[in-house]
């Protein structure tokens, strides 16, 4: 039971219409943003430079990969760190490997454009 109601919400979450590359870049919500930029700081330090450069990586990321599919990625991430049957489910499954492949080829793109 528990293993449907995952797969009907990540589904629902994968099924969302994608939004053109242009939209894209606005559609993250103003606390998506900050909290990852607060994630990015705290891993490349506490500097002003930091958070330039993290804010320009969310920036990018927003530019490259549409918000649905961000939030997709993050949640099939967050539930491959648990245990049991619940995050069984999230683990070598090909759609889902796809999306958090998406997630890494933009977080690559932020890391070239931001941090070298």
């Amino acid at each position: 039971m528990i293993r449907k109601a995952f797969e009907a919400a990540l589904a629902l979450l994968l099924s969302a219409p994608v939004a053109l590359a242009g939209a894209a870049e606005s559609d993250y919500p103003t606390t998506a943003r900050v909290d990852y930029v607060i994630g990015c700081m705290a891993a490349n330090g506490q500097s002003r430079e930091a958070m330039s450069r993290c804010a320009c990586s969310v920036d990018t990321l927003a530019s490259v990969l549409p918000y649905d599919r961000y939030v997709a990625a993050e949640t099939i991430l967050s539930m491959r760190q648990g245990v049991g049957q619940g995050a069984s489910i999230f683990r070598n499954v090909p759609m889902y490997e796809d999306v958090i492949a998406d997630l890494r080829r933009a977080q690559a793109e932020a890391e070239v454009r931001c941090f070298k």
